[in-house]
């Protein structure tokens, strides 16, 4: 990593000290990389929130729906002695993720399906796991949710990033100034929200931190 790139990653660090993350070189190269290819990883706070749930929950499996470069994967291995299947369908990705997955030496650990989710459940169907975290698609959500969480173990856990969306969620009043594509986006993510909060198999909370994270915890 060049000095250049280097100072900007310890001052974004430093803005985030009472987070108590931190890194290694190779996830410094990883922020690195999607900061300037504008490759969207989870925020600093909600990082610190997910790795805060896996350690309470203990996860043994965990499923991954959405690798992108392999960062959240990656930083869930480090949290954790979990084993990790991951999902992404862009090979740009793919190849990246799985170069920096090697390059961690957690090639025993992170399973790499390159897939659509929507049609990869069949390579799973067998598989239980204790922990799920979307961070993909966000129009597909819902559809994420119903075809994976047959696969969770009893009191397993979904987390969903991005529950904001940038903070559109949240504020109605930016909804007619966005494209007729982004309000899709924002309606369908809404109805997920409404879904997990109705739904009866699972207590679920949602957090306004980082880009907004959802908790559901299967209930026995």
């Amino acid at each position: 990593m060049d000095a250049q790139k280097k100072n900007v990653i310890v001052m974004d660090l430093a803005l985030n000290k009472d987070l108590n993350l931190s890194f290694d070189e190779i996830e410094l190269q990883m922020r690195a990389y999607a900061q300037e290819y504008k490759v969207p990883i989870i925020q600093d706070a909600g990082l610190a929130f997910l790795e805060m749930i896996l350690r309470l929950y203990q996860p043994h499996t965990i499923l991954e729906i959405g690798t992108a470069i392999g960062y959240s994967a990656i930083r869930m291995a480090h949290t954790i002695p979990a084993s990790i299947v991951t999902i992404e369908r862009n090979e740009e990705m793919v190849e990246q993720a799985l170069k920096n997955i090697h390059l961690a030496k957690l090639d025993n650990r992170i399973k790499l399906i390159f897939k659509d989710a929507l049609e990869c459940f069949d390579d799973l169907k067998n598989q239980k796991f204790d922990l799920i975290f979307i961070d993909a698609a966000k129009a597909q959500y819902l559809n994420f949710f119903e075809l994976f969480t047959p696969l969770l173990t009893e009191h397993g856990v979904v987390v969903c990033d991005n529950m904001s969306f940038h903070g559109l969620v949240l504020d109605p009043e930016c909804y007619s100034k966005q494209s007729r594509s982004v309000r899709g986006l924002i309606r369908k993510l809404n109805h997920f929200k409404e879904n997990l909060l109705q739904n009866s198999k699972f207590d679920t909370s949602i957090f306004n931190i980082g880009d907004g994270m959802a908790v559901s915890v299967r209930k026995g």
